[in-house]
C-alpha cells in the first residue's frame, strides 16, 4: 500500500502536466478544428524563454514568468493564427496537417538559432515558485512545493478555461467559429478575431504546460516536448477530442499508470526498460483503433467547407509534345553529366553524399506512393525503412542469406507490417490515421528496436554489400551504380501504378473518401494496398541504405525525427511526382554543404524546410512542381506570342 500511495503521489503531477497538454490541444480542436501537432513546440518556446530569462540572464522568477507564459506564449498562438491557420479553415485537412508537421519541424530550430541553446548549460530552470524543492511531508509520504504548485496550477487553468467556454458570450462564439466560420461571419461575428482568441488561450496553456515541465528535465530540449505532446494526444484522445474535463482525466490517468508501472515492473527488463515509456504511445494507438467516440467524429462540420477546387494538373500532363521532348531531352542531358561528374570529378566524400541521396529518393518514393497518391499522412516511413535495414542484416549474419535476397525479404516484411499496421487503422483515416502511424513509429523505437534479433541490441548490426555473379558492388562507384539502377526501376514502377488503375483509386481516396466510395471503390482496400505499396518501397531503400553505410544503425538512419523531417522535405519539394521524391533525396544530403559553403549552421536547415512545409497549404503540388508550372506557362506565352508574330 506504501509503494502504491507513493506512486500516485509521484505520479499526479506529472499527469498534471500531460491534462494540461492535452486540454490546450483539445481547445484548438474544438475552437479551430485544427489538431495542432506543433503544440510540444509551442511549449518549448516557452519553456526556452523561462530557462533563458531565469537561469541565463537571472531575471527573478515573477518577471520571467509573465514573459514566457502570459505575453510570448500567447504571442506565438496569435501569429500562428494570423499568419497561418485562419486561412485554412475551409483547407483540406491533409494541408492542416502538413502545416502542423512543418511547424514542429521548424519552430524549435528557430528558437534554437535565436536563442543560441548550444551554449546553454546542461541544466534545466527551476520551478515557478521559490523553494520549490521544499518538501511537505503527511505522514510517511512526502509531496514538493514544485508538485503541489503544478496541481494548483493545472486545477485553477482548467477551471477557468471551462467556465469562459461555458458561461461567457466568447465561449460561445468560439465553439460557433469552429462549427462554420463561414455561416458564423453570417450571424456578425467575426470569426478571425475568435479564432485569435481560440489560439492566444491554447498558446497560454501550452505556455503554462512547457513552463511546469521544464525543470522535470536535465535540459531544456525540443525532444522531450516531441514525446511531451505524444503522451498528451493520448490523453486528447481518451476526451475524444471534444470534452476539457476528461482531457484532464486522461492526462492525470496516464500519469499515475506510468508511476505505477515504474514501481512494479521488475527493473532491467525488458518489459521494464520499453513498455513503460513506451505506454503512452501503445494507449494512443489502442485508443485511436478502439475508442468508438473518436469514429465519430468528423475532421469539419461546417457545410460550407470542401469546396476548393481539386489540385492543380501536373506540368507534365498540361505541356505541349514540343516542351515535353525539349523537357526530357534536358533530362537526359543533365543525367549524363551527373554521372561524368560522378565518375570523372567527385571524390569519395562526394560519391557517398551522392549514393546516400540516390538511395533516399528510394525511400522518398514510398511517401510519393501514400501522400502524394493517396492523401494520407504516415509517420512510420523511417520505421518501415529502418525494418528492412534490420531485416537486411539479420538475415545475411544470422542465416547467411545471400545480400539481395536479404534486401528484397526486407521490402517484403516491411509491406506486410505496413499492412498489418493499416487493418486496425483502416477505418480512421485523416489526422487519427496519422497519430495512429506516429504511435506505431514511437512503440518500435522505444521497445522493439532493442530487442536483439530485430535492432541488434546496442550495437548496430554491421551489413556487408552485395555480388552478383561476376559483379562485386564492394566498391563505392558500382554501388552508386547499384542504387542508381534501383531507382529507376522503383521509380517507373511508381509511374506505372500512378498511371493506372491503381493510381487512380488511391487519388479518388485522396480527394473524398465519401466520394471514392460512390463511385465502387473500397477504401479500406485502397488504404491497405496504400500502406503495403509504400512500406515495401521504404523497406527497399532501407535495405540498401544499410549496405551502403555498412550497417544498421537506427538513431543515425531511421528515427522518428528523421521521418518527421522526410515528410516535411518531400512535401515541400514535391510528393505528388518521383521528380519530387528526387530532389527530396538531393537536398537532404546536399543541402548541408550548401549551408556549410556559406557559412551558416545547419540549424537553418529543419528551418527552411519547416517553413517551406507551409506553402503545401497552397501549393499542395510542392513548390518545384509550382516553379514548373509557373515556367511552363512562361514559355507557352512565348511561343504563342512567336506564332502570332
Amino acid at each position: 500500500m506504501h509503494d502504491l500511495i507513493s506512486a500516485l503521489l509521484r505520479g499526479f503531477p506529472i499527469g498534471c502536466v500531460y491534462g494540461l497538454v492535452a486540454v490546450g490541444v483539445v481547445l484548438t480542436y474544438k475552437t479551430s478544428g485544427v489538431f495542432n501537432l506543433a503544440f510540444g513546440a509551442q511549449a518549448f518556446v516557452s519553456a526556452a524563454v523561462y530557462f533563458v530569462l531565469h537561469v541565463r540572464d537571472g531575471w527573478p522568477i515573477a518577471p520571467a514568468f509573465a514573459v514566457a507564459v502570459l505575453v510570448v506564449a500567447p504571442v506565438v498562438g496569435f501569429v500562428l493564427d494570423l499568419a497561418l491557420f485562419r486561412h485554412l479553415r475551409s483547407a483540406p485537412p491533409i494541408a492542416r496537417h502538413v502545416v502542423s508537421i512543418g511547424l514542429l519541424v521548424g519552430i524549435p530550430a528557430i528558437v534554437v538559432l535565436a536563442l543560441h541553446f548550444g551554449t546553454s548549460p546542461a541544466y534545466g530552470p527551476r520551478g515557478i515558485v521559490p523553494g520549490g524543492l521544499v518538501v511537505y511531508r503527511f505522514g510517511e509520504y512526502a509531496v514538493s512545493r514544485d508538485e503541489l504548485t503544478t496541481i494548483v496550477v493545472t486545477f485553477l487553468a482548467v477551471g477557468l478555461l471551462s467556465a469562459l467556454l461555458r458561461l461567457t458570450a466568447a465561449g460561445l462564439r468560439m465553439r460557433a467559429v469552429v462549427e462554420s466560420p463561414r455561416m458564423t461571419e453570417l450571424a456578425g461575428v467575426n470569426a478571425n478575431r475568435v479564432g485569435s482568441l481560440s489560439w492566444m488561450l491554447s498558446g497560454l496553456f501550452a505556455g503554462l504546460a512547457g513552463v511546469l515541465l521544464a525543470p522535470l528535465f536535465p535540459q531544456v530540449s525540443a525532444d522531450n516536448f516531441f514525446l511531451l505532446i505524444v503522451a498528451a494526444i493520448a490523453a486528447a484522445a481518451f476526451a475524444s477530442l471534444s470534452s476539457l474535463p476528461l482531457a484532464l482525466v486522461g492526462g492525470l490517468l496516464l500519469g499515475l499508470i506510468g508511476q505505477l508501472l515504474a514501481t512494479w515492473l521488475p527493473t532491467g527488463s525488458l518489459l521494464a526498460q520499453g513498455l513503460r515509456p513506451s505506454f503512452p504511445f501503445v494507449a494512443l494507438f489502442v485508443l485511436l483503433v478502439f475508442w468508438p467516440g473518436l469514429r465519430r467524429r468528423r475532421e469539419s462540420t461546417d457545410p460550407l467547407a470542401a469546396v476548393d477546387p481539386p489540385p492543380p494538373q501536373l506540368a507534365a500532363d498540361v505541356r505541349s509534345r514540343e516542351l515535353t521532348l525539349l523537357t526530357r531531352a534536358l533530362t537526359v542531358v543533365a543525367a549524363g553529366v551527373g554521372l561524368w561528374w560522378v565518375l570523372a570529378v567527385a571524390n569519395a566524400f562526394w560519391l557517398l553524399l551522392v549514393t546516400q541521396a540516390v538511395i533516399l529518393s528510394i525511400v522518398f518514393l514510398s511517401v510519393t506512393v501514400i501522400t502524394g497518391m493517396a492523401g494520407q499522412i504516415s509517420l512510420a516511413q523511417a520505421v518501415f525503412a529502418a525494418i528492412g535495414a534490420f531485416t537486411t542484416a539479420q538475415l545475411a549474419n544470422r542465416f547467411d542469406v545471400p545480400l539481395l535476397v536479404t534486401v528484397l525479404a526486407g521490402a517484403a516484411i516491411a509491406a506486410i507490417v505496413g499492412a498489418l499496421l493499416a487493418l486496425p487503422a483502416v477505418r480512421l483515416g485523416g489526422i487519427h490515421l496519422t497519430l495512429a502511424t506516429l504511435a506505431f513509429a514511437l512503440f518500435f523505437e522505444n521497445v522493439l528496436v532493442k530487442v536483439d534479433w530485430i535492432g541488434g541490441s546496442a550495437v548496430p548490426p554491421r551489413v556487408a554489400r552485395p555480388v552478383l555473379g561476376p559483379i562485386d558492388f564492394a566498391g563505392d562507384r558500382s554501388f552508386f551504380f547499384l542504387s542508381v539502377a534501383v531507382l529507376v526501376v522503383v521509380g517507373s514502377l511508381v509511374m506505372l501504378v500512378r498511371a493506372g488503375t491503381t493510381g487512380r483509386f488511391l487519388r479518388a481516396l485522396g480527394g473524398s473518401e465519401v466520394a471514392a466510395a460512390a463511385v465502387g471503390i473500397n477504401p479500406a482496400r485502397a488504404r491497405v494496398t496504400a500502406f503495403a505499396l509504400s512500406a515495401a518501397i521504404a523497406g527497399l531503400g532501407g535495405g540498401l541504405l544499410a549496405m551502403q553505410q555498412g550497417q544498421a544503425n537506427y538513431q543515425a538512419d531511421f528515427s522518428v525525427g528523421a521521418g518527421l523531417f522526410w515528410i516535411v522535405i518531400v512535401v515541400t519539394l514535391g510528393a505528388r511526382t518521383v521528380e519530387g521524391a528526387v530532389q527530396g533525396g538531393a537536398a537532404l544530403k546536399l543541402f548541408p554543404q550548401a549551408l556549410k559553403a556559406v557559412g551558416l549552421s545547419l540549424t537553418w536547415q529543419p528551418v527552411l524546410f519547416g517553413l517551406g512545409a507551409l506553402t503545401f497549404a497552397r501549393h499542395p503540388e510542392g513548390i518545384v512542381e509550382h516553379g514548373k508550372r509557373t515556367s511552363l506557362a512562361a514559355v507557352q506565352r512565348l511561343l504563342d506570342r512567336r506564332t502570332r508574330t
